[in-house]
């Protein structure tokens, strides 16, 4: 398999995946690791890069969310962010540290963005616990746990 197209495949899938768009990443991290092929660093840097960059693009939305939230094609509906923006009210920045979870990761990555969470705690939290999520995938697949 192509190099470019193996690991562009992952960083974009990852990317999607943190997006509010219905997509999944785990799977081709999972089968690029079981390949064999890249290292295992090179997997977790490329799947952590892509998911935290579409965490951003909700950030960024949350950022612009007044203005857009009553666009017909607006991805998140008021009671999902209303959710998440209950979530990040009672448990704070450190909230992000979960923005892995499915269902619930992503509109709360929009909510920090909402409640103007700065971009640089934001990037660490949000960093942390994506790299770890990959970690752990990684390794399972791998066999190392």
């Amino acid at each position: 398999m192509n190099d470019v197209a193996a690991l562009g495949g992952l960083f974009l899938s990852a990317f999607l995946a943190a997006t509010l768009l219905p997509a999944q990443s785990e799977s081709v991290l999972a089968v690029l690791t079981i390949s064999g092929t890249w290292p295992l660093w090179l997997l977790v840097a490329v799947a952590s890069a892509g998911n935290v960059l579409g965490a951003v693009v909700n950030w960024l939305l949350g950022r612009a969310v007044t203005s857009l939230r009553d666009r017909r094609w607006f991805p998140v509906s008021e009671r999902a962010l209303a959710r998440a923006q209950a979530w990040y009210g009672r448990y704070g920045r450190w909230s992000l540290l979960l923005s892995w979870l499915p269902i619930v990761g992503d509109p709360l990555t929009l909510a920090a963005g909402v409640l103007r969470e700065p971009l640089g705690s934001f990037l660490l939290l949000v960093t942390i616990g994506k790299t770890a999520r990959y970690v752990v995938i990684a390794l399972a697949a791998s066999g190392f746990a």
